[in-house]
């Protein structure tokens, strides 16, 4: 059975390992299009220009905004982020999976726009857990440390807002989690009517 394409946005606090995540399905499913999100903070070690986010000026990503250019956008942690409204558009009508990593904010905007996404909510396996994972990054001063761990506490109140929650303690076994909701996902009634009208409709 032939099934549709799906949107599926995955959510979690900072620290979650919401890139480290979607970097290993990206492994096991090339066939998936993961889409970066425009942003204005500065570039992490190892992070690539249009693989890991667009990296943007906060004027170019202003004019962006007149323009009407983005699906969703939000400021978080002093940094804007956004999404693509032409990217997001074509790698739909492509036919393949499409992923977007997306902040609680930015999240619940792209399942005002499409309901038919399916969300995800990355948890840690507890809070002290992500403190260590933040702090480990190396990256950011203790202010914006501060910053996300008190963004975190309030983003964990949205969890029920999305269809699924996992408890992301093991790379592999979230993937695998990710990998079964998709599966399921697509032999969903709704997502093969099209298909059954010539069977059984």
């Amino acid at each position: 059975m032939k099934c549709s394409s799906l949107l599926i946005v995955v959510s979690g606090p900072s620290g979650t390992g919401k890139g480290t995540v979607i970097k290993a399905l990206r492994k096991i499913s090339p066939n998936i299009a993961v889409l970066p999100s425009v942003t204005t903070r500065s570039p992490r070690k190892g992070e690539k220009e249009g693989y890991s986010y667009y990296f943007s000026t906060r004027e170019e990503f202003r004019n962006m905004i007149e323009r009407d250019e983005f699906v969703e956008w939000v400021e978080y942690c002093d940094n804007y982020y956004g999404t693509p409204r032409k990217q997001l558009e074509d790698s739909l009508k492509s036919g393949s999976d499409t992923v977007l990593e997306k902040e609680v904010k930015g999240a619940i905007k792209i399942k005002e726009q499409y309901p038919d996404c399916v969300s995800i909510f990355l948890l840690p396996p507890n809070f002290e857990e992500l403190k260590r994972r933040i702090e480990g990054r190396g990256t950011e001063e203790v202010s914006i440390i501060e910053k996300r761990l008190n963004i975190a506490l309030e983003e964990m109140s949205y969890i029920n807002k999305y269809d699924y929650v996992i408890i992301n303690n093991c790379i592999k076994s979230t993937v695998k989690a990710i990998s079964c909701i998709t599966k399921a996902e697509k032999l969903k009634t709704g997502r093969n009517l099209d298909i059954l009208k010539g069977i059984v409709l």
